[in-house]
């Protein structure tokens, strides 16, 4: 499949050459840096949006050249108040055809001398590399946002 879409581009960009065009950079977004600090090693959560009430996050998962990654698969790890994690604390949430996703669960809390955060997250979309990553509540916030950018996976 990705040589089809290689030849294709190829051909593609030979026909743009040929016909004496001149070339518009494409928009590109910066991707978010990997943190591959977290509970990772244990599995995938299971599917759900909600472990609890107090936060809600949403965000949008998108490729570097801007476009929405449907159907992109965010794991969610957060801590319990005794820093520990476990299933219950954790969910995979499918982000919609547009890349957008909501999240919600219990309001985050320091422990071990660690500031809050809600999560850690893992970020699994066909075809581009997978992004870990951590979210970070302002302090008493109720609601956040994030934009998480995956790279291709190189050829």
């Amino acid at each position: 499949m990705r040589l089809v879409r290689l030849l294709a581009g190829l051909v593609a960009a030979a026909l743009f050459a040929a016909s004496g065009a001149v070339a518009v950079p494409a928009e590109r977004c910066a991707p978010t840096l990997n943190d591959g600090a977290g509970p990772f090693g244990r599995g995938a959560p299971p599917v759900r949006a909600k472990i609890g009430a107090g936060h809600v996050l949403t965000g949008v998962v998108l490729s570097t050249d801007c476009r929405p990654r449907g159907r992109a698969r965010v794991q969610l790890w957060q801590a319990n108040r005794n820093g520990v994690y476990t299933r219950a604390a954790s969910a995979t949430v499918i982000a919609g055809r547009d890349g957008r996703f909501r999240f919600e669960g219990p309001r985050p809390v320091p422990y071990e001398g660690r500031p809050a955060h809600i999560l850690h997250l893992r970020v699994i979309a066909g075809e581009h590399e997978i992004l870990y990553a951590r979210y970070a509540p302002a302090p008493r916030a109720q609601r956040g946002t994030v934009r998480l950018v995956l790279e291709p996976e190189a050829l």
